[in-house]
């Protein structure tokens, strides 16, 4: 299945025809939301342990954040 952007491009719908995303969890509860001042705490970077891989979340001089492995 296919949607339209208002930019005139599409998207594919996860789990739709021809996806090969599987389709998204039913009853799922809303996403956790943090802010990233809850998350850096006056620091530019946090690491992050996920799965046994240490991650790093980065924020730039320009206020983009950055994720690494």
């Amino acid at each position: 299945m296919t949607e339209r952007r208002d930019d005139g491009g599409s998207d594919t719908v996860p789990g739709g025809p021809g996806s090969t995303l599987p389709p998204p969890p039913r009853n799922q509860p809303e996403p956790l939301q943090l802010s990233s001042q809850e998350l850096l705490q006056g620091r530019r970077m946090v690491e992050i342990r996920h799965n046994g891989e240490v991650y790093r979340l980065q924020a730039t001089r320009l206020g983009k954040l950055i994720l690494t492995k």
